[in-house]
């Protein structure tokens, strides 16, 4: 799928990265579904030649839950699941905040995204499309290697908050910084997990053998990989094949502690010399893999909690890096 040029966005550089970012806008935003974050949608990010973000769908349906494989061979996104690059939600036990108290006509949050109207009696479902009551009011600043974004909800409901995230480039270095702050406005607590999708689609490369995933903790998974496609040695996950068509590996690793030493996650491919590193500032809560044929997800998720008037925050930070 191509990039869209009539999307607002931005670019950044320090020299060593060059990254493309859309621009949240509910008339024209490449990203408008109700699912991911809004802010900081990477459409592309180049170091040493190599790309590591863009879509992981061929093109977008809104009638589609979740996505499909088309008979054409092609992959269809539903609208909430076509973000890109280190796509992150907010999710609230499965949920969004404030789901299950708000009756029917009456609105939830979805953090990064605004307030949603419940539209029924229905089960939450992250794949589903809801009207955006309020959007909240975005801003967003831009500098030559960073861009904050910003976002103001005040919610009927008793839930508001000021998110901010700023995409930083770290000055002359292989280095990506999401830093982020939540300040709880409202009334009433907020409690919740964001987790990042991390959609690598490192030079358009299927997961194969020539991946390994390394972690600093020894992995466990109570539920696959099928021994086939993947497997897990120690502190490393490898791919026994390439995978095509329908082939999946969809697993919750688990094996961590309970401080932020462990996220530290490193994504290297050998065919093509090029890997990156994940970490961060907290814990883990959970984390998921996900991958198909077009992209490679680790998906790490952090718990959080704050009181009316506090604040919370948060940071990962990416290297890029040669083999």
């Amino acid at each position: 799928m191509q990039a869209k040029p009539d999307c607002p966005q931005a670019e950044v550089s320090n020299g060593a990265i060059r990254a493309r970012l859309y621009l949240p806008d509910p008339q024209s935003g490449y990203y408008r579904g109700t699912r991911f974050d809004w802010s900081g949608v990477i459409a592309s990010l180049e170091y040493e030649g190599h790309n590591y973000y863009g879509p992981w769908f061929d093109r977008v349906d809104p009638s589609i839950h979740d996505f499909i494989y088309a008979e054409n061979g092609e992959i269809v996104a539903g609208a909430p699941s076509s973000s890109c690059g280190p796509a992150e939600e907010f999710s609230t036990a499965g949920k969004a905040l404030g789901f299950d108290a708000a009756k029917p006509g009456e609105t939830f949050v979805k953090i990064g995204v605004g307030a949603l109207r419940k539209p029924d009696g229905a089960p939450y479902d992250e794949y589903r499309v809801y009207e955006i009551a309020d959007h909240g009011r975005w801003t967003v600043h831009t500098a030559p290697a960073s861009v904050e974004f910003v976002q103001d909800l005040t919610e009927a409901s008793g839930f508001g908050y000021r998110y901010r995230k700023t995409v930083r480039l770290a000055g002359g270095k292989p280095e990506m910084a999401l830093e982020h702050s939540l300040t709880n406005t409202g009334t009433k607590k907020i409690e919740s997990s964001v987790y990042n999708h991390n959609f690598l689609v490192l030079d358009g490369h299927a997961p194969s053998p020539d991946f390994r995933l390394v972690f600093p903790f020894e992995l466990r998974s109570g539920g696959g990989p099928k021994p086939e496609l993947a497997e897990i040695h120690g502190r490393e996950l490898t791919y026994r094949k390439k995978l095509e068509g329908r082939e999946s590996v969809a697993i919750s690793l688990e094996g961590f502690g309970a401080t932020a030493a462990d996220y530290d996650i490193r994504i290297e491919n050998a065919a093509l010399g090029a890997g990156v590193r994940i970490t961060a500032d907290r814990p883990l809560e959970k984390l998921p893999l996900w991958s198909i044929r077009s992209v490679l997800s680790i998906e790490p998720f952090i718990h959080f909690a704050i009181d009316p008037g506090e604040e919370f925050t948060w940071t990962q930070t990416y290297i890029y890096y040669t083999l």
